[in-house]
Parts: structure tokens; sequence; C-alpha cells
């Protein structure tokens, strides 16, 4: 890819990420990127083909799989701590604000489906995490997919609402936030 066609899609990108799909123009992308439109316009047909090409980029799309988690030591607790700092490394916020500026109706079914590929890799991980946990006698049989998704929400919606409010919300790091998650999914909740 040359120069020019990468500052393009970096600008498109960052704009995109900062004010959303429908509200970046092509005249923005270009002046963002240090070019003038028709260049723009030589280089990609439209605004749509800009962002889909960036959505190709690891740089603006991060393609998480399930090498990601590979290092597990088959024990529960770091394994899930792994897990959640994993996914919370690989979804950044600026990966999550963009994706809430990727979900404009004009795109929607072009860039669901790659945005999904990341927690569709995760929750499937921790699944197959856990059916070995249980071939290895170290859990019981019970409902994988819903704990996977129980502790993939636990991560997700810490992971956005630390990108969207930063610690408005919570001064909780992400540290302690991911050690007392998996010790509560691990002890549930101490009751008196």
């Amino acid at each position: 890819m040359d120069d020019t066609r990468e500052k393009i899609i970096d600008a498109a990108m960052t704009l995109v990420r900062d004010k959303g799909y429908a509200a970046t123009t092509t005249k923005d992308i270009a002046n963002f990127a240090g070019v003038n439109e028709c260049t723009l316009f030589r280089k990609f047909k439209s605004k749509r083909e800009i962002v889909l090409r960036g959505m190709e980029l690891e740089k603006w799309c991060p393609h998480t799989t399930i090498k990601n988690f590979a290092n597990v030591r088959w024990e529960l607790e770091p394994d899930l701590e792994l897990f959640m700092k994993t996914y919370m490394d690989v979804i950044t916020p600026d990966f999550v604000n963009l994706s809430i500026g990727l979900r404009a109706p004009q795109l929607y079914n072009e860039t669901a489906p790659v945005i999904m590929k990341v927690p569709k890799a995760y929750v499937s991980a921790l699944v197959d995490y856990f059916k070995e946990m249980e071939r290895r006698k170290k859990l019981p049989p019970m409902d994988f997919e819903s704990l996977a998704m129980t502790i993939f929400s636990s991560t997700f919606g810490y992971t956005f609402l630390k990108a969207s409010f930063k610690d408005n919300l919570t001064e909780v790091n992400q540290d302690e936030f991911i050690k007392n998650s998996v010790k509560t999914f691990i002890n549930g909740i101490p009751q008196i």
C-alpha cells in the first residue's frame, strides 16, 4: 500500500472513531490526511471503500483468534485472568470507539461480521477451554456456552464502559477488575 492510501485510510478511520461514519465527510478525510479531495477520489471510489479497506488492516481491526489464548496452564484462576486480560489488551478504547462509529446503517451489513469476529473467537475459545477442563476432570459438566457468555459479558462491559466513560463510572483499574471478577466467577458471592 502506498503512503497516500495509508494516510487516507488512517485519517478516515480516526475520524470515524471520533465522529462516527455519518458525520465524517470525504472533505474531512482529505483535510485530515493532508491531501486534496481529488487525490482521495483517485485512490478510492468512496468513503465507504476507504473504511472497508481500513477494516482489513489489523491496525484498525484487531484479529483475535483462538491462538491468542493458547498459553493456558489448565488452572482455572490464572487462565480466566489470562482470557480477560488478553481480550482487554486487544480490544482497546480506540477499537471500541471505532466499532461504535462503524455501526452506521450504511455500513452495518459489511462491518458487523468483521467486528463480531473478535467476540466470537473469544467465546469460542472459552467454550473450548471449559470443555477441555471438563475432559481433564477439573470442571463438572455444565452449560459452557452460558458460562463463556457470562465471562465475556463482564469483560466486554468493563472494556466498553472504560472506553466510553474512562474513570467517570468507576475507578477500579483493569487488573483489580480482572482479579476480583475471576475470584467471584470461581467462588461466587460470599453469603453471611
